[in-house]
């Protein structure tokens, strides 16, 4: 391929993150604060994820339970984590409110909190598609292209391009999701977001079955 496929790779996995950075969190200096302490927050989970399970990998089974438990602890380990920046995020809010109280400003906003967690879910998602798929992207710069036997029609370059756009899209609006749950107490939005995350670890996770 050319460096053009490559740039190209790259735009479809991170373009979308870069249109919502542009119009929405670029505007704020503190959602780009949020958004860059929370994908530094998500790339140590994920390269702390990695170190524990340095260990075991590569696994030389063929049967679909390790795999299951990689995919599980991990996403497990990722939302224990989510809640925690939840917990700090309300800390703040609650800092910020009685400030707000003290200089007789209007507290924040709906839309304000809303996009406190678009930017903490961006955050994660960016660090996701980092660590998963613009790190594979490099050869794509290269003279040629690499297809796998699980995709032979695709190459490999473009499905993990795609598969990094539609984390991000998972992670950036789970966020949303989730600090509504948290802060309203509704279970349904709580169980939905691992829900989904874990469900998309999985049919991902398929592809590493007998490969």
């Amino acid at each position: 391929m050319t460096v053009t496929a490559g740039i190209g790779y790259a735009l479809l996995a991170l373009g979308p993150s870069l249109s919502l950075f542009v119009s929405v969190i670029s505007k704020k200096p503190f959602l780009i604060l949020t958004l860059l302490s929370s994908t530094l927050v998500w790339l140590i989970s994920l390269i702390i994820l990695s170190g524990i399970w340095r260990a075991f990998l590569p696994l030389k089974s063929t049967t679909w339970w390790p795999f299951a438990i990689l995919i599980f602890s991990s996403v497990a380990f990722q939302e224990g984590l989510r809640l925690l920046f939840w917990k700090v995020y309300k800390r703040l809010e609650d800092i910020l409110d009685a400030f707000a109280d003290r200089v007789s400003k209007p507290r924040l906003y709906l839309t304000d909190k809303m996009q406190i967690a678009l930017a903490g879910g961006l955050g994660h998602g960016v660090a996701h598609a980092v660590f998963f798929c613009v790190s594979l992207l490099t050869p794509a710069f290269g003279p040629a292209t690499y297809f796998v036997d699980r995709c032979s029609q695709i190459p490999f370059f473009l499905v993990s391009a795609i598969i990094a756009l539609a984390f991000v899209t998972i992670h950036t609006f789970s966020m949303v999701i989730a600090f509504n749950g948290y802060a309203e107490g509704n279970k349904v939005d709580q169980l939905f977001v691992p829900s989904v995350h874990l469900a998309a670890g999985m049919m991902v996770g398929t592809n590493m079955v007998g490969s």
